[in-house]
């Protein structure tokens, strides 16, 4: 599993409020998809130059799915990028393993 430890989230100034400003998400919202049950998470192959990045798809506490790509660095959640799903990305939510 790729969360073994509790999970601890890093909002350095570069993006503490970039999503808010491009997606309308606050960080606190963002966050809130790493603890849904039926979260999906994969490798995002075509974004992992320096370091491995992942994509997550997870509702929210209002029930918004939301579209994350992130890093983990030193046990560290860093988002790079949150936003609302498109109709793709529902279906993938949606779709039984």
């Amino acid at each position: 599993m790729l969360f073994q430890k509790p999970i601890v989230f890093k909002w350095d100034k570069g993006n503490s409020d970039k999503n808010w400003k491009k997606h309308r998400i606050k960080n606190e919202e963002a966050e809130e998809a790493f603890f849904d049950e039926k979260k999906k998470i994969a490798k995002d192959v075509f974004h992992s130059g320096r370091e491995k990045r992942w994509m997550l798809l997870g509702k929210t506490k209002n029930n918004t799915l939301l579209f994350i790509v992130f890093t983990i660095r030193r046990d560290i959640v860093r988002i790079v990028s949150a936003r609302k799903t498109n109709k793709k990305e529902e279906n993938l939510y949606e779709k039984k393993a």
